[in-house]
């Protein structure tokens, strides 16, 4: 995982320059978030060109600037009684189109930098799916994993003692990211709920289905990220038939990837966490995997110590492993130019970012370049919050949805949000450029209503 520093970056368009630099004056050492705010920058003059009124009310200057920045000390005691100190962070970045919205990642990896880049590409993720939800993302520094169930409890009712105060149905609703899943989703509502005195089901997303969660949650950002590639892939004729899928990764969206793509007759081969990776040339064992990683909460190593055939490569990259398709779906800045070189030598066809701005820029511009359909997680990923608005809906009404009726809706919305990248591109001369398609059709669905909404 790398960061960019300023010079990386390309020159700008007169129109978007002096954005840009402002934002490296004003956030220094926030490289993850520089990176985000150029890829959309460099997207959108077009726009601008052509709605002047967009430069005349200060769009950019507006949105590149979070409403709200919260951060706080989140003080717990571990097992053995010694006291320990967390940072927690919550960004509120536009709530033009509706509630902030966005996931809490806990790992030792988290800084303002990375939820600020977060917050940011949520804004136009949550735009695309027309669900009616604004942008925010949150997390802390903890790390659960090899933490024992009460001591995540204890921190969890700890970082929700200061949130709540911030959160609500109409306000900001979070759900699980990286480090946070189905237990420590219920740890943060069950506090939310006792410091409220409220059983305010919509606050939080992806929640058990036993009390108030969606069907299809758990599974919706993998799914969501292969149904994406199979509407490229459509376009171009072609399918998931037969092909070998590379996923890199252990988590939800790795693990439910790998289920939807072998439902789609593919053969996904790997998988992988941050001691190496598993190649399984007979297509992996998603119920073994599940085991491992979901309730043993294991290395992946022991994917290859109990499944005959496959193996386990200690460090390295699992781009080495030739893939027809690739999903990675690990996190920010996994797949370098070195990655993406072999990648395309190797004969990848399509590459749909599971995880959050997993591909460096130099890793994007070579996959265009030769003509390796891409898709941009804030297309690609965009299921998962698409079925945590979904959910919010079921929360508002009282109802439940079955798995069937929910994956037919996620398919469906995977499906308007290839459309309007695709047209986006299109209508600004970028045809085929999912990239720009998904920054332009994100940003014009935010600056109308930050237009109509006045300077807020």
């Amino acid at each position: 995982m790398t960061a960019l520093s300023p010079a990386a970056f390309h020159p700008l368009e007169a129109a978007v320059q002096p954005v840009f630099d402002t934002v490296l004056t004003r956030s220094p050492h926030e490289p993850e978030f520089h990176q985000a705010v150029h890829e959309v920058l460099q997207s959108i003059a077009p726009v601008l060109a052509a709605h002047p009124e967009y430069v005349d009310g200060g769009i950019l200057e507006r949105l590149v600037e979070p409403e709200r920045q919260i951060l706080f000390r989140v003080p717990w005691v571990d097992d053995s009684g010694k006291l320990q100190v967390n940072r927690g962070y919550r960004i509120q970045f536009s709530s033009v189109l509706g509630p902030y919205k966005g996931g809490l990642r806990f790992h030792p990896s988290v800084n303002l930098s990375i939820i600020k880049f977060l917050g940011f590409e949520q804004i136009f993720k949550n735009a695309l799916t027309g669900q009616g939800i604004g942008g925010g993302k949150g997390g802390s520094d903890f790390d659960p994993h090899g933490r024992s169930n009460a001591e995540v409890m204890r921190f969890c009712q700890s970082f929700m003692n200061e949130l709540y105060r911030h959160l609500g149905e109409h306000t900001d609703v979070p759900a699980g990211d990286i480090g946070v899943g189905g237990r420590e989703i219920g740890y943060l509502f069950g506090q939310y709920r006792k410091v409220t005195n409220r059983h305010e089901s919509g606050m939080f997303t992806g929640k058990g289905t036993g009390w108030g969660g969606a069907e299809v949650r758990t599974e919706a950002t993998g799914y969501g990220a292969v149904f994406f590639a199979q509407e490229m892939l459509a376009v171009k004729g072609d399918s998931f038939e037969g092909k070998r899928v590379g996923i890199s990764g252990s988590g939800n969206v790795a693990i439910y990837a790998i289920q939807k793509a072998t439902q789609l007759g593919a053969v996904p081969v790997t998988a992988s966490d941050s001691s190496g990776y598993v190649v399984d040339d007979a297509g992996i064992d998603v119920d073994l995997l599940r085991q491992i990683k979901e309730v043993e909460r294991a290395r992946i190593v022991e994917y290859a110590n109990r499944r005959p055939g496959a193996r386990f490569v200690e460090g390295g990259s699992v781009w080495e492993v030739p893939v027809d398709i690739a999903v990675p779906s690990a996190t920010q800045n996994e797949v370098s130019l070195a990655d993406a070189r072999a990648l395309i030598a190797n004969g990848v066809r399509a590459v749909s970012e599971g995880a959050n701005m997993p591909c460096v820029p130099e890793a994007v511009e070579a996959f265009q370049k030769a003509g390796v359909l891409f898709a941009p997680g804030k297309a690609a990923n965009a299921g998962g919050v698409a079925t945590s608005a979904l959910e919010m809906s079921q929360n508002a009404s009282r109802q439940r949805w079955t798995f069937g009726d929910s994956e037919n809706k996620l398919r469906e919305i995977m499906g308007d949000i290839h459309r309007a990248s695709f047209e986006a591109a299109a209508r600004y001369g970028v045809e085929g450029d999912y990239v720009a398609g998904a920054n332009i059709a994100g940003f014009e669905r935010v600056a109308a209503a930050m237009l109509a909404q006045g300077v807020i």
